[in-house]
């Protein structure tokens, strides 16, 4: 490690020390363990650590959970994170701040910003980052106040050539928007703003989340100066019954290619952009999207038919996954997303352990040419981390039967293979009723054979299979009669660890594939976090699991066929992954 890192870090210990004094009374949406928040012991986790992970994004100590204002400025990534530098639990919430050069290795800065002003003394909740035209990128984010209102403010970087902008300052003017009697907004419900586009009339946007009673809404505020904000007398977008929208996000997305938008860029809806509109449903706890076409003149986000903003809409990712953020990465014209995952861990093991919390792995993001949905893949540069390469080609996995990769770190690890299946017609028939993918993985875990499936990857697995992770599909014909068939990827976590308190929740996700072409599947495994791609990314399943046997060089990996029918592995790469460099 540099002598320049270790600098940094002592910076950010010190300033540990200094806010460690604020006592804060916490938001009653968010769950507070009171015996727990006011640990002030600075050391990092120590002794052995096999949950750790590798190569995704996790600060060395204590709590951490909504990605906030991701950008790149003067060719430098930045992610800022919603921390807590007194313990593992949710608490105390400061914007910590890392940069880097490529998203997957990051140097620690100190917190960009922390309670000081009355505005938000009581806690820097999420917001995000928005660039303006004159390349000066600033912050609104969501302050809460000493009557523990939720009002927004605006931070600025102190020294705008400073390419890792260090340092931030509060506007005197803040807040700039709060709630009040006369605009009706629940001050306990008023959080989150997205970045910021300019419309039709050169006017700023911003949407925060909020809700009247069981309506969840994105209310809309303009803004000439970026610093004198009205509220518009209609949300954006709204939902009866859906409940609390946070981290709400929206953004344009081309209609044709895989290119980012740039998130003011406006053209005909209709003929080359859509736009995306997605919430956190406080109620779930899972992320939605809606995508639809966006009135510039009405300032209404209307979604296409199909479409609509509760918990039936599409979601980024089925499993252990919320407050995720994007931005428009401008030096590889891409949208990048980023997402949040807690653990599966009980309270006071995640106090042991001294952290909690993780972020995905940065997914690039677009539209799919049917236009019904969106379409990921972890970022390229992950791929830098790739090592001692393993391929397998035309092995025939026969009915329960299965296949070892030997040669990788299977506990850290890289995976794509590429099945195709034989015998469609002999598929077992869908049943009406099954309409949740996850109520299918649940009732059908990894054990339960049907005519095509399970097959796919047993990861983090025990030698003997006492512990396993099961990430699979299953098809099914859609009726008796039917040539359609409906795909299922599973992430069955039922025998994941001899832990009986771990939560072992099962994960489905419909899959919009043709099965008659190959069937694709990636698995990124990083010790305690399996990410898995189905579909070149048309569903996503992210799950925490910590096994007592299957750590480090105890684990296996294993391509296999539970199903009636034999499958084939047409082609199947598999990597160790090194570790990333994450101070």
């Amino acid at each position: 490690m540099t002598k320049e890192v270790y600098s940094k870090i002592g910076v950010w210990l010190l300033f540990t020390l200094l806010i460690s004094n604020y006592v804060v009374d916490l938001e009653a949406s968010h769950h507070v363990y009171k015996r727990l928040t006011q640990s002030t012991n600075i050391k990092s986790p120590a002794g052995n650590q096999p949950y750790r992970t590798g190569f995704h994004f996790q600060p060395p100590k204590n709590w951490m959970n909504d990605p906030n204002g991701p950008m790149i400025y003067k060719g430098i990534y930045h992610l800022f994170y919603q921390w807590n530098p007194k313990g593992a639990v949710w608490g105390n919430i400061v914007w910590a701040h890392s940069t880097s050069t490529d998203l997957i290795n990051w140097d620690p800065h100190p917190p960009a910003i922390f309670p000081s002003e009355p505005f938000d003394i009581n806690g820097c909740w999420s917001g995000s980052v928005t660039i303006l035209p004159n390349g000066k990128p600033v912050i609104l984010y969501t302050g809460i106040n000493p009557k523990n209102q939720q009002v927004q403010n605006i931070a600025e970087p102190k020294n705008l050539s400073d390419p890792y902008l260090v340092e931030w300052t509060k506007s005197p003017l803040n807040p700039l928007m709060a709630p009040d009697a006369v605009n009706g907004i629940n001050a306990s419900s008023f959080r989150d703003p997205t970045t910021a586009w300019l419309g039709h009339d050169k006017k700023w946007r911003v949407i925060i989340g909020s809700k009247i009673h069981r309506r969840g809404l994105a209310i809309t505020y303009t803004s000439k100066d970026f610093l004198k904000w009205e509220k518009s007398t209609e949300p954006l977008h709204y939902d009866d019954g859906s409940g609390m929208w946070e981290c709400p996000d929206f953004f344009p997305v081309t209609r044709f290619g895989s290119n980012g938008v740039e998130t003011s860029s406006f053209g005909e809806p209709n003929e080359t952009l859509k736009h995306v509109l997605k919430v956190s449903l406080d109620d779930t706890k899972h992320d939605y999207y809606t995508i639809g076409t966006y009135d510039r003149v009405g300032d209404k986000f209307v979604p296409d038919k199909g479409f609509k903003m509760d918990s039936s809409a599409p979601r980024y990712d089925y499993g252990k996954y919320y407050a995720s953020k994007t931005f428009y990465d401008s030096a590889k014209n891409r949208r990048i997303l980023w997402g949040w995952t807690n653990e599966s861990s009980s309270v006071e093991d995640d106090v042991e352990k001294g952290w909690s919390g993780i972020q995905t792995i940065p997914r690039k993001i677009w539209l799919d040419r049917s236009g019904k949905q969106l379409i990921q893949w972890p970022v390229r540069e992950v791929e830098r981390l790739r090592t001692n390469q393993v391929n397998l080609r035309n092995k025939v996995l026969d009915s329960r039967s299965r296949l070892e990769v030997y040669g990788v770190t299977a506990a850290q690890a890289d995976v794509e293979v590429l099945f195709k299946v034989r015998d469609l017609e002999k598929a077992d028939v869908m049943e009406p009723s099954w309409t949740d993918p996850q109520l299918i993985c649940s009732r059908m875990n990894v054990s339960v054979k049907s005519g095509l499936g399970p097959f796919g990857l047993m990861v983090l697995a025990s030698k003997n299979l006492e512990e396993h992770t099961s990430v699979y599909f299953r098809i099914f014909k859609a009726s008796q009669n039917s040539n359609k068939y409906v795909v299922v990827m599973c992430s069955d976590q039922s025998r994941s660890s001899l832990e009986e308190e771990n939560d072992k929740t099962t994960y489905g996700a419909f899959v919009d594939v043709n099965p008659h072409q190959p069937l694709s599947l990636r698995a990124l495994i990083d010790n305690s976090v399996v990410e898995s791609f189905g579909g070149r990314g048309r569903a996503c399943i992210t799950s925490r699991v910590y096994p007592k046997l299957a750590i480090g060089k105890s684990s296996h990996l294993y391509a296999f066929n539970y199903g009636l029918q034999s499958v084939d592995v047409l082609n199947l790469s598999a990597w160790s992954m090194n570790s990333a460099q994450i101070s």
